[in-house]
This record gives C-alpha cells, sequence and structure tokens, in this order.
C-alpha cells in the first residue's frame, strides 16, 4: 500500500516528494543516476516496484537516466501529459502512482524507446546487494552481463 501523505513527507527527500507527488523535474546533469554505470537494478523510491535495470540504461545526453525497457512492464504506465503547452507521454509507477519521468520514442535499438525519468522518483540497488533488499529474483539478469545479454523475467 501507498504510504498516506503526512508518511511520504517524512520517508522522502523534499525534492523526492515534489517529483513523485507533485510531477516535479530535478535538473538535468545534477541528479543522483544520470551518469551511475554500476549494474543493478532502479526501484520506485515510495513503493519498491521494480522500475529497469542498468542493462537497459543508455546515455541519451539529456542529463537523466534513461532506459530503453522497463523491467518489469506491468510496474509502469504511462498516460498523456499536455502541461507545458505540448503533448508528451507521462510515465509512473504501477502500485504507488509516482511520477517518474516521460517516455520519448528517440531512443537507440532494440525498442527505439527513451524512459527519461528522474533519479529523485527511484532507488538504485547494485547487484551485489539484490538478495540483501528483497530483489534475488534480479541476480540471473546480471550472470551474461559481460557478453551483454539481457534475460527477461519469463525467459530465466
Amino acid at each position: 500500500m501507498k504510504p498516506t501523505d503526512a508518511e511520504l513527507k517524512q520517508k522522502l527527500t523534499p525534492e523526492q516528494y515534489a517529483v513523485t507527488q507533485h510531477d516535479a523535474t530535478e535538473r538535468p546533469f545534477r541528479n543522483a543516476y544520470w551518469d551511475n554505470h554500476e549494474p543493478g537494478i532502479y526501484v520506485d523510491v515510495v513503493s519498491g516496484e521494480p522500475l529497469f535495470s542498468s542493462l537497459d540504461k543508455f546515455d541519451s545526453g539529456t542529463g537523466w537516466p534513461s532506459f530503453t525497457r522497463p523491467l518489469e512492464p506491468s510496474n509502469v504506465r504511462t498516460r498523456s501529459d499536455r502541461t507545458l503547452g505540448m503533448e508528451r507521454i507521462e510515465v509512473r509507477s504501477t502500485d504507488a502512482n509516482s511520477h517518474l519521468g516521460h517516455l520519448f520514442d528517440d531512443g537507440p535499438a532494440p525498442t527505439g524507446m527513451r524512459y527519461c525519468m528522474n533519479s529523485a522518483a527511484m532507488r538504485f540497488i547494485p547487484v551485489s546487494r539484490l538478495e540483501e533488499e528483497g530483489y534475488g529474483q534480479y541476480r540471473t539478469l546480471f550472470a551474461d552481463e559481460g557478453r551483454g545479454i539481457r534475460r527477461g523475467p519469463a525467459e530465466q
């Protein structure tokens, strides 16, 4: 269950709260994960829902962490966003309904998509801590990392 607003204000930093609960956007190149190259997964800072993998992360040059696809597609949802005088596709987490960022169709292969996310909406869990943090089922994704192979959950 999603924590109450009062609990979120205590749990999250002001920036995390503004991004996840009020659709704010953090500054590019001045956020925690835009240049993180460590293997691991990214989870929703509010709910812990697994969202993205470092295996699908790429340098988009935008200053925000960008991914070609979600780790668990059922944990993200999209909706139209017409703020700022343009139409964009907003990305939100499914369970916590956290604002994560936006989706664009200018990404690299294999999907052509760019999930441009806010670091403040996510928490990074390195491969070495997956079991300890309760995400051990994702460890096998990184077994073939040196060969550039990514196995989806259904392929394990």
